[in-house]
């Protein structure tokens, strides 16, 4: 499970993604020097051939060659999103990924165009098939949002089917079919006017996506009526929603197994609750990673990631392609896992996390707009380090 939006500014776009895993999932932000072509390489599963590669920065579970999300250094981002649809996973011969996709766009798109096409080819050409999740059989397919500085896609996929919408100034996707006929490009075999909707799973319930999407939709339309300003901190605070006033509660409860598609805590709406923007869902899913990413026309793009929950992290800005330490070390992950459990487990824990931490983060946000405004090299470079130092220590001082 995952949310995913952009969102139009007067400078360019903004895009963001809380990727949902398995809550023992490490997840890390890596930079990826450009490559050469060559003859080929492999993804997950596959050997394909290789048209070389573009510098990026992306977030991988540490067991993956794909991504979850990502930005590129032609500023295209990219992230998908896991859907139920009428076709069986199952049944298909091994393939690529979602996340391969994710990690093939930002390697070959040099705009938000050419992604989709680098998607949609090598989508028809490799199919879809293979785990999702580590030591699982959990294949799937997936929706993508493609943005660039001047707009983007809605992707979404059955098998080697799929269809495809402009996001205009501003969409939300989440873990649903949510285009219909208002798709302007498809695979040959969806036909003009056929709503893409009949390929959703009819017996899969799409609560558990739709309360999510009326809060990161709710945010695409704040911008879109006229917002003021502080469009990233706004997206911030969406993708940290717990579903109950600003903070919210996450979901305790213990031992909740997981059944297909869905947990058997979430089969009914009254539980819509534990399924929030920010994910908590006991030994299921929970927000491992997040990425928000201003994408301005000719001008450099800007960053934010944080490792885990959002709730419980620090949402670091960093400057394309250096990243910070403290957000590629999986161990540093894990201490903010550590963090995730005392939140969910402790009544106070929550506001003691966030007293620590959100001093932190403001001041990081604060350094990192004075090293923008620099406009050098060093003074990006001394924020950089100076970001892990500050978010370690903060860690430390909470005990972990």
């Amino acid at each position: 499970m995952c949310d995913t939006l952009c969102l139009r500014t007067r400078g360019g776009m903004v895009f963001a993604k809380n990727s949902d895993r398995p809550p023992d999932e490490a997840q890390v932000l890596l930079a990826h020097p450009a490559r050469a072509a060559g003859p080929t390489f492999d993804t997950q599963y596959l050997r394909i051939g290789d048209a070389g590669a573009a510098a990026l920065v992306a977030s991988h579970p540490t067991w993956l060659w794909g991504a979850e999300h990502g930005l590129n250094e032609h500023g295209v981002a990219i992230g998908n999103e896991k859907i139920w649809t009428v076709d069986d996973p199952h049944a298909q011969p091994a393939g690529l990924l979602g996340m391969d996709l994710v990690r093939l766009g930002l390697e070959r798109g040099r705009d938000a165009d050419d992604a989709l096409a680098v998607i949609t080819a090598a989508l028809e050409a490799h199919g879809q098939g293979g785990s999702g999740e580590h030591g699982k059989d959990e294949p799937y397919f997936s929706s993508f949002l493609v943005v660039d500085a001047r707009g983007g896609w809605t992707i979404e996929t059955s098998g080697r089917t799929w269809a495809a919408r402009p996001v205009d100034d501003g969409t939300a996707i989440s873990n649903r079919v949510s285009l219909g006929a208002d798709w302007t490009r498809a695979s040959e075999n969806v036909a003009p006017g056929d709503d893409f909707d009949r390929w959703r799973a009819p017996d899969t319930p799409t609560w558990i996506a739709d309360h999510r999407l009326a809060a990161t939709r709710a945010c695409v339309a704040r911008r879109s009526l006229g917002a003021p300003d502080g469009t990233v901190a706004d997206v911030v605070a969406t993708l940290r929603d717990h579903g109950r006033g600003p903070w919210g509660a996450p979901g305790t409860a213990e031992d909740q197994s997981a059944t297909h598609p869905v947990p058997a805590l979430l089969d009914a709406p009254t539980e819509a609750e534990r399924v929030s923007v920010c994910m908590h869902v006991r030994n299921y899913q929970a927000t491992t990673a997040s990425l928000v990413v201003d994408l301005r026309v000719d001008t450099p793009s800007r960053a934010w990631a944080c490792l885990g929950s959002p709730c419980a992290s620090v949402y670091v800005p960093f400057f394309p392609p250096d990243v910070p330490v403290v957000l590629r070390d999986p161990a540093e992950w894990h201490r903010f896992a550590a963090l995730r459990e005392r939140v969910e487990t402790e009544p106070d824990g929550l506001e003691a996390v966030r007293s620590a931490l959100g001093p932190i983060e403001r001041e990081l946000w604060d350094a990192a707009d004075a090293a923008f405004a620099a406009g050098t090299q060093d003074a990006r470079t001394a924020f950089t380090a100076d970001a892990s130092r500050r978010v370690t220590s903060g860690l430390a001082a909470l005990g972990v």
